[in-house]
């Protein structure tokens, strides 16, 4: 719905960036893996919802252009005001459509729950193999379904560490990156 750059481009089809923003939701709420939903909004309208004990959802909706939140993000915890064209007109919505996400069509949001929940340092090596698939993908010397093989086959080598440092999360970061391209670079995928 709007220019998020090549990289996140890719990662939106993929649904890549869903799962990342579902390793960063449960670190930011302190939230099980399991409280999590991934809901398809084509609009791009609604932003984020949040479910109730009692069923009730509040949902945050506004224009779909990324200039606001980070604007919050910026200014927070002031809001200011929003740039002429940013103000979401709900006279002009004609609909606003829900989807499930099909897992099987998109394997990267599965592979990332899987990651985020076994925790330690799967998320850095979903997220390292990924970047290095993803660049090899713009650069044409991979297909678009190698991506989530290449970041498979990198997870299926990698024998978490629990609780790392900074370190070790630089370390692992390395050789996670280092092992996807050695697969790229077999032509494996």
């Amino acid at each position: 719905s709007w220019s998020m750059g090549a990289k996140i481009t890719i990662d939106s089809a993929t649904l890549m960036n869903k799962g990342l923003e579902v390793i960063e939701a449960r670190h930011l709420f302190q939230m099980d893996y399991d409280r999590i939903e991934v809901v398809i909004h084509p609009q791009s309208i609604i932003h984020s919802m949040v479910e109730y004990i009692d069923g009730v959802i509040i949902a945050q909706l506004g224009a779909p252009d990324m200039r606001v939140p980070i604007q919050y993000a910026l200014t927070w915890p002031e809001r200011w005001e929003g740039r002429a064209g940013t103000r979401l007109n709900l006279w002009q919505l004609k609909e606003l459509t829900f989807e499930a996400p099909d897992n099987t069509a998109f394997p990267a949001l599965k592979l990332a729950y899987e990651a985020g929940k076994e925790g330690g340092t799967m998320p850095t090596v979903l997220n390292a193999a990924n970047e290095e698939a993803v660049h090899a993908f713009l650069r044409g010397e991979i297909s678009f379904p190698a991506i989530t093989e290449v970041v498979k086959r990198v997870l299926d080598q990698h024998r978490p560490i629990k609780n790392p440092d900074l370190e070790v999360i630089l370390a692992v970061d390395g050789e996670a990156r280092k092992q996807a391209l050695d697969l790229m670079a077999r032509d494996v995928c």
